[in-house]
C-alpha cells in the first residue's frame, strides 16, 4: 500500500525557496552531503527537516526531496543554502583523500620522529 502523497499546491515551491528558482551555485543531485551543525535561529520548517535527516548519515539531495516528499529542484536551493551558510557539507571526495604513498611517508616520518 502506498503512502497518499500530500497536496503540492499546499505550500507553493517560490514560497519555500524565497521566490528563488535557481540555486547560488552548481549542485548535482547525486552530491554527498552531511549535517554539520543545528539548525540556525528562524530556520524554516524544511531546513530544519533537511538538517534532520542529513544528520542520519551521508545523503544526496535525490534522497532528500524523496524523504521530504519535495521537488527536487527546490530541495536543491534549500541544500545549496544550508551548504553557504555551513550548516551541511560535501563529505571528502575519494579523489581528494592522500594516497598510500603519501600516508606511508608519513607513518616513516612519524616513527623517525619518536625514534
Amino acid at each position: 500500500m502506498s503512502r497518499p502523497r500530500r497536496d503540492p499546491d499546499l505550500v507553493r515551491a517560490y514560497v519555500r525557496t524565497g521566490g528563488r528558482s535557481r540555486p547560488s551555485r552548481a549542485l548535482d543531485l547525486v552530491s554527498l552531503v552531511v549535517a554539520a551543525a543545528d539548525p540556525p535561529p528562524g530556520a524554516s520548517p524544511d531546513a530544519r527537516r533537511i538538517l534532520q535527516i542529513a544528520r542520519r548519515g551521508v545523503l544526496t539531495p535525490a534522497e532528500l526531496a524523496a524523504y521530504l516528499d519535495l521537488p527536487p529542484s527546490v530541495v536543491k536551493i534549500l541544500v545549496v543554502d544550508l551548504l553557504d551558510s555551513g550548516h551541511l557539507t560535501h563529505p571528502a571526495p575519494v579523489e581528494a583523500l592522500p594516497g598510500q604513498a603519501l600516508l606511508e611517508e608519513v607513518l616513516h616520518g612519524l616513527r623517525a620522529l619518536s625514534a
